[in-house]
């Protein structure tokens, strides 16, 4: 999942009249290391969190967002850098060229109700499996229920590649990848992709890390 640019921006829900390539926490944020799928903290629920507002929480979503963009992702979830806590971050676009950012904690992902809901086929990667990407059937709308880093309530909305994202880090929260909603087949196919662009993967996001951290 690449990260894709509009001048129409909303942040933490709300609508903005400028907004920077990167988010502003990306500027005071450090590089971590991305978990890989096998890893036994992508496979297990995160725990909520409890202490809002503090130094420890903010620094983690500097760091994740940093990470993100260094690895050309359009969302990340917190165990996706090895912390085990309800929280994830996005920079993602619409199918509308809507761009959203922001963050959640403590999410609660709704679907639209079985008969009216429609489920869309397309290719999804992740962060977490590098270099793979696999056809994953997802609603095509979903809204998220959840908290900013200081317990304000916020409720964020996506429809197409955008309700995509929120879907998929969700799922991460539970300890799920999307590798789960695979058939066993893609599911072997998804892994010898990433064995195959495995280092090649890590060895651009190092760069673009370098780079990031270096302007």
């Amino acid at each position: 999942m690449s990260v894709r640019h509009d001048r129409r921006v909303r942040v933490q829900g709300r609508p903005v009249d400028s907004y920077p390539d990167l988010a502003p926490e990306a500027e005071r944020g450090t590089v971590r290391r991305i978990t890989v799928v096998g890893e036994e903290i992508l496979a297990r629920p995160c725990a909520e969190v409890t202490d809002f507002g503090t130094e420890e929480l903010c620094t983690l979503i500097d760091d994740m967002f940093l990470t993100m963009y260094a690895a050309d992702g359009a969302g990340l979830a917190a165990n996706q850098v090895d912390v085990p806590l309800r929280l994830f971050v996005y920079d993602c676009p619409d199918d509308h060229g809507v761009r959203h950012v922001g963050h959640l904690v403590n999410p609660v992902l709704e679907l639209p109700d079985p008969g009216s809901r429609r489920l869309l086929d397309d290719t999804e990667g992740c962060l977490s499996v590098p270099g793979a990407g696999l056809s994953v059937p997802r609603t095509d709308r979903a809204l998220v229920r959840g908290l900013d880093k200081d317990g304000r309530p916020h409720v964020i909305e996506g429809t197409g590649y955008f309700a995509r994202c929120l879907q998929h880090e969700t799922d991460h929260l539970h300890g799920h990848t999307y590798l789960d909603r695979l058939s066993h087949r893609d599911r072997k196919n998804a892994l010898r992709q990433m064995t195959a662009r495995h280092d090649e993967i890590l060895t651009r996001r190092a760069a673009k890390a370098a780079r990031l951290s270096g302007s």
